[in-house]
């Protein structure tokens, strides 16, 4: 089995995504996990604040991302030497198909006044190799992480805990970097706690809403999930994220939900 070595090759002022970028439910589109990621990425490399820190990142999609090319343009809607906002947006096909608005801080030293870490209960060394069967390529997303369960089922139903680790670059010729991972992690929140069978109902996210009080650090991360479904078709997930460290922070999605 051949895999690519990112998930984005750059492509003249844009990229092209490879097909570690394709998601469950048609294989010419993408998981909204690496589309999120390369937004993040231009947010960072547009902010003006020397060593600032993105603290969140709210997200909308827009429409379907397809597996081809795509472009990325941010600007900064309000500047500042100690806070500022960022917007990003992703276009494929001549039409926006997601965007984020980014808050970013200055950081300083505030160790004195941190609050303690909270690690875990579950490390990446104590959970087990996840084995995925939603996907309808041998090569998608799924291989774009080394995915461990550490606690439910990441393909079954119900609350799910996961830890990863990148096994490729987001973009060729470029380390993938903690914040990145994250953002190709994260939109997989409501897949690996899914309330509802993959065979029976769809579940897509409108938008993702990641907030951080700390950066990750370090090769693994982790994302402890839970799915709810309201009676009127619509859901959320909340996942509460960290590193080997600790809790960083947390994220929310809407879900419309369809039965197939």
């Amino acid at each position: 089995m051949h895999l690519p070595s990112a998930c984005y090759l750059p492509d003249g002022d844009g990229y092209v995504a490879t097909a570690l970028t394709i998601g469950p439910w048609d294989p010419g589109l993408q998981h909204a996990g690496p589309p999120a990621a390369l937004l993040a990425r231009e947010v960072e490399r547009t902010g003006g604040i020397p060593g600032g820190q993105t603290v969140r990142l709210a997200y909308d999609v827009l429409g379907p991302v397809p597996v081809g090319p795509v472009r990325v343009e941010a600007r900064v809607l309000r500047p500042g030497r100690r806070i500022e906002l960022v917007e990003a947006t992703l276009t494929a096909g001549g039409r926006t198909a997601m965007r984020v608005t980014a808050w970013r801080m200055r950081s300083r030293d505030a160790a004195d006044t941190a609050t303690p870490p909270q690690p875990a209960a579950v490390g990446p060394e104590d959970a087990r190799p996840a084995v995925f069967d939603v996907f309808r390529e041998e090569v998608a997303y799924h291989r774009a992480l080394d995915w461990r369960e550490a606690s439910g089922s990441l393909t079954g139903t119900g609350p799910a805990a996961a830890w990863t680790r990148p096994l490729c670059a987001l973009v060729e010729g470029e380390p993938m970097t903690p914040l990145e991972h994250l953002l190709v992690m994260t939109d997989a929140a409501s897949g690996i706690s899914a309330e509802l069978p993959w065979d029976r109902a769809t579940f897509a996210n409108v938008d993702l809403v990641v907030a951080l009080f700390r950066q990750p650090a370090g090769e693994w991360l982790g994302m402890d999930a839970t799915t709810t479904i309201g009676p009127g078709g619509v859901g959320q997930c909340s996942a509460e994220l960290h590193d080997t460290t600790g809790r960083i922070g947390r994220s929310v999605a809407s879900l419309f939900v369809e039965p197939r």
